[in-house]
């Protein structure tokens, strides 16, 4: 029976189901030959969820990057704070989405919800910005608030994003890479339809990499294990927060996954793992931009 019993009690761990996967909800690429492909981009593996979880599950802080718009990318997320905490108790939670100014608002709903009360307006007790829709990020927010971790913001505040337009603060190391800033750049007119004078780049590029430094100053500080849910573009290993990372010598370990729509192009030196998903329909939101300054 002694010899039995820690066969018994290793089996029950495994047969240990993971949570049940989303269904898919965005309409666009439902019959791609990648749809739910997951690749760790270090060995070009496709791999399981499940074995997803197996090489997260030892990780300090895990980035994972997202589509705004896209609602399985916020369902995955969803899922990976649920598989994840069958095996290990998560440290903390960081969002983009959250500002420091609204920190005391969200350590108050916390504590009003382990009293078991919750807000009549969740979003309108967070300060929850517009910017963000609120459907979106309703279902992670509200479970992380029912954790015992602490759900921690991991962007600048307007105040601080202004101080950085009136002066540009002085980088360097990685992130002040030509190479790295020429890319972000880039981005940045695309994303702004190309349309921004060439005269605000230099404020918008500081912005971008200021937000960078914060989410890495917060991986930093937080909790572990830990995760950092953020657009894409900021948790890129190539680009974004792992540049500001502190090293620490190897100590702490981190592993970015980017969850990608079925078109998108993810390679190694940006992430360690991609999980496909459908997509949703593309809008030229340029076009409108066009018309207004017609």
């Amino acid at each position: 029976m002694r010899i039995l019993l820690p066969l018994v009690m290793l089996l029950l761990t495994a047969c240990q189901s993971q949570p049940h996967l989303p269904t898919w909800q965005s309409p666009v690429g439902r019959e791609h030959p990648y749809l739910g492909r997951i690749v760790d981009l270090q060995s070009g593996e496709q791999i399981s969820p499940n074995r997803l979880i197996d090489e997260l599950v030892t990780v300090d802080q895990v980035l994972v990057g997202e589509r705004h718009d896209n609602p399985d990318h916020h369902a995955l997320q969803l899922w990976l704070l649920q598989a994840l905490a069958q095996h290990r108790a998560q440290g903390s939670l960081l969002l983009e989405m959250l500002n420091p100014d609204q920190q005391d608002n969200v350590a108050q709903v916390q504590a009003s919800v382990e009293r078991g009360e919750w807000p009549a307006d969740l979003a309108a007790a967070l300060d929850w910005q517009n910017g963000w829709e609120w459907k979106q990020y309703a279902p992670v927010v509200r479970h992380a608030l029912a954790q015992p971790y602490p759900l921690m913001s991991a962007n600048l505040d307007r105040a601080e994003i202004m101080r950085v337009y009136r002066r540009i603060p002085t980088l360097t190391g990685a992130p002040a890479d030509n190479e790295v800033q020429r890319t972000l750049l880039a981005q940045i007119r695309m994303s702004h339809c190309n349309m921004l004078p060439e005269t605000q780049l230099p404020a918008m590029l500081a912005v971008q990499q200021q937000r960078d430094q914060r989410m890495a100053e917060q991986l930093d500080a937080a909790p572990k294990p830990t995760m950092l849910l953020a657009g894409a573009f900021h948790v890129r290993r190539d680009l974004g927060v792992p540049l500001h990372v502190e090293s620490h010598d190897g100590r702490v370990t981190t592993r970015v996954l980017i969850l990608a729509e079925v078109e998108d192009v993810v390679r190694a030196g940006q992430a360690d793992f991609v999980w496909y998903t459908p997509a949703q329909p593309q809008q030229d939101h340029c076009a409108g931009l066009r018309k207004a300054t017609e």
